[in-house]
């Protein structure tokens, strides 16, 4: 017998199920609402004991057996699947070698100390006196309590060595608080200090709610940068992290919809305010992994980024990355300004919510809940933002001026893998430019450039934006 076998036999996928959806029998089997679709009024949701198997016969069409359940529900991959589902089981999976060991072993211990620290820091906030600043900032911002404990938000004194005493006195080394980025090395290459002082800290989470690092932001008006994160560590990949995806993953599944922002505090106002299927990037704008990593919950994608220049960068890099990234053919093409990299047809639906000029999520959400979903359910397809994006600046009464939106947009239309997606997206082009579509279709299968023409003053190809006050980069 298989593990994979040793665990189906060992486990039953009636109380698995039973975890989160509420069944009720019918005959031999079990029914209720599926829990990976939302406005269901009747309970498509089927569990069938005997082949310890589910199905959807509602809007998702889905099914499996336990294994996909659990990785469907919990957005894991198959290999922490297994591992769950293992311990949950009981069953012993093949030892690992001593090197394998001797990592986890570090990993469970770096895990533990992560998770001290964070207990650490925020006792600090919720009873040092020298916390009052930031006790008061975070009413400013108007945070509950309630909020503040279930992002365990914390504070660290502004003192060199506070959280190196504290967990040297409690056992682990300058080398494990090196190994977690929580202190840095002097310029001589000996441990020394804190790296965060007297900064407000999130911890930062992975997929499962553990603790893998930390962002800081400043208190002091003088200190830089505003927004500190931990380095790269064996817990911490920037790349491959997500803020707010462990609270956020239930939600996301239930509305099959992710909205992507780019501040901490704008994710924490978010779930505060009950716009809880929202997670911030790390980094200037989104990774390859990370977006496949939501994509184990959702193929609905909105990106809700600042409507200033620097938002409107990161949106273009973020959508370059987000039409590689998802379940495509990878084959090279020619690009267009960069943005366009490899041909075949998306997976996922990507829309981008336009927010009010001068105003970030965090803002919105204050106005209200149902302000925040209009500008959510008001988001505009992806090659509708491209077209946007495009045109703006453009005067399109100008021969140069269409042949810039021309060469900008084929290859953009060339990436829409529906055909009737792209004759309509053909003829709002033809009309925007005043060009017989004719023109555009035998553009759009020659694939070959045509004759040289002058760029643009400013490219629509996308530049690292600077950081906003709340971004969730280092």
């Amino acid at each position: 017998m298989s593990v994979i076998d040793e665990i189906k036999s060992k486990l039953d996928i009636v109380d698995l199920v039973s975890d989160t959806v509420t069944l009720r029998k019918s005959g031999k089997n079990y029914t209720g609402f599926c829990p990976f679709h939302s406005n269901t009024k009747t309970p498509s949701f089927v569990v069938f004991p005997d082949t310890q198997t589910w199905r959807c016969f509602g809007a998702c069409a889905d099914g499996g057996d336990i294994f996909s359940f659990f990785i469907k529900r919990e957005g894991y991959d198959f290999k922490q699947a297994l591992e769950t589902l293992a311990q949950q089981a009981g069953v012993q999976l093949q030892a690992p070698s001593p090197e394998k060991e001797k990592q986890d072993k570090q990993r469970k211990k770096l895990l533990e100390l992560n998770a001290a620290a964070a207990t650490y820091f925020h006792r600090l906030l919720t009873t040092s006196p020298a916390a009052e600043k930031t006790r008061t900032y975070l009413a400013q911002r108007q945070l509950t309590a309630e909020t503040i404990a279930a992002f365990q938000l914390g504070y660290a004194l502004d003192e060199w060595e506070a959280l190196k005493s504290h967990f040297i006195e409690r056992g682990y080394s300058n080398e494990d608080l090196l190994a977690v980025g929580l202190i840095v090395e002097r310029d001589d290459g000996s441990p020394g200090y804190d790296r965060f002082r007297n900064r407000l800290i999130i911890p930062i989470r992975d997929v499962r709610g553990q603790v893998i690092g930390f962002g800081a932001r400043a208190l002091a008006v003088d200190q830089v940068p505003k927004y500190l994160n931990s380095p790269q560590t064996l817990l911490f990949d920037k790349s491959a992290t997500l803020y707010g995806l462990d609270l956020a993953k239930k939600q996301i599944r239930q509305v099959d919809r992710v909205v992507i922002v780019e501040g901490y505090m704008d994710v924490i106002q978010a779930h505060q305010r009950g716009a809880q299927n929202v997670v911030a990037q790390m980094g200037t704008a989104l990774t390859e992994q990370q977006l496949r990593i939501l994509k184990r919950t959702t193929g609905n994608f909105v990106l809700a980024l600042d409507a200033d220049t620097a938002g409107g960068a990161a949106t273009l890099r973020g959508l370059n990355i987000a039409r590689e990234a998802l379940d495509r053919e990878t084959v090279p093409v020619p690009t267009a300004r960069g943005l366009i990299r490899y041909e075949g047809r998306l997976d996922a639906d990507i829309r981008i919510a336009a927010l009010p000029v001068g105003k970030d999520p965090d803002d919105i959400l204050k106005e209200g809940l149902d302000v925040w979903q209009k500008i959510i359910a008001d988001a505009v397809p992806i090659i509708d933002f491209y077209f946007q994006a495009v045109t703006a600046g453009l005067d399109l009464n100008t021969a140069k001026d269409k042949s810039i939106a021309v060469r900008e947009l084929i290859p953009v239309l060339r990436d829409i893998g529906n055909k009737v997606e792209q004759e309509h997206y053909v003829q709002k082009l033809a009309r925007l430019i005043h060009v017989d579509e004719r023109t555009l279709i035998a553009e759009l299968k020659s694939g070959q450039k045509s004759h040289p023409i002058r760029r643009r003053k400013q490219p629509v190809s996308p530049v690292l934006p600077e950081a906003k006050e709340d971004a969730a980069i280092p």
